[in-house]
């Protein structure tokens, strides 16, 4: 399965989704990349694996059927709606958070998974929770994400640096830029997974419902999203999704 760059394939911003893929019937999601346990390249098959992924395909069969193709477009928090609203992709699946923000902008199926934002720090670390940050603490976050927003809310003293990605925010952690990193517990955890050295401090200080992101004006193509949904929960495809990515919950 290859992932698309953003120029890979474009359609018409404002043309019926429902009624184009009846007849062309390919699904182009928004997808992370770099982000384990959701969406991440597999550096020896170079395919791309994780949670949001297996949701995707899973929507694409049962609205499509065995011949729907699911086609996937690497974004980030920062990229992922103007890819949306130009057209290039149809829906975003990518950790993203709903919000009355964003739904200015976008609507959202209904949520598909539930979060709350966490800090990452260096075991041994003095911060403990978010109440130990402050003014001389600095908070490590993604572009475009509400983590961004939130920890600049909940701890208004500490400094915030954005990075373009969650790669690149950790290896600011590593390298001391930061004393703390924030997103979703979920994408925290599969950082510590993968880095030992590396613990969730303080538990959760928001919730974080991830809902899949349907430009406005495509509300034919959110019902049938949202019934794909519904079904994919009741006839147990969800729940061994779920149970694949995460075993221990």
């Amino acid at each position: 399965m290859l992932v698309l760059t953003a120029c890979g394939k474009a359609s018409v911003a404002n043309e019926d989704i429902k009624t184009r893929i009846k007849t062309s019937p390919t699904i182009v999601w928004g997808v992370k990349t770099d982000t384990r346990l959701f969406g991440l390249i597999n550096i020896e098959s170079r395919e791309i694996e994780g949670f949001d992924i297996d949701i995707a395909k899973a929507l694409t069969t049962e609205m499509l059927g065995k011949n729907g193709k699911a086609e996937f477009v690497e974004v980030t928090s920062k990229t992922r709606i103007p890819l949306l609203k130009n057209g290039n992709i149809d829906a975003i699946i990518a950790t993203m958070t709903i919000s009355d923000e964003r739904k200015k902008v976008v609507d959202f199926t209904d949520s598909y998974f539930d979060a709350g934002q966490s800090l990452l720090v260096k075991k041994g670390s003095p911060i403990k929770s978010i109440a130990d940050l402050n003014a001389r603490t600095t908070v490590l976050a993604v572009k475009g994400s509400t983590s961004a927003i939130n920890i600049r809310a909940k701890a208004p003293e500490t400094k915030v640096l954005e990075l373009e990605n969650y790669a690149e925010a950790f290896t600011a952690l590593q390298s001391g830029q930061g004393d703390a990193m924030t997103t979703d517990n979920s994408i925290l955890l599969g950082i510590a997974e993968e880095n030992p050295d590396y613990e969730l401090a303080g538990g959760n200080f928001t919730d974080e419902p991830y809902g899949i992101a349907i430009n406005k004006g495509q509300e034919p193509f959110l019902k049938e999203v949202n019934h794909a949904l519904e079904t994919i929960r009741a006839n147990g495809t969800y729940d061994k999704i779920y149970q694949k990515w995460f075993p221990k919950k």
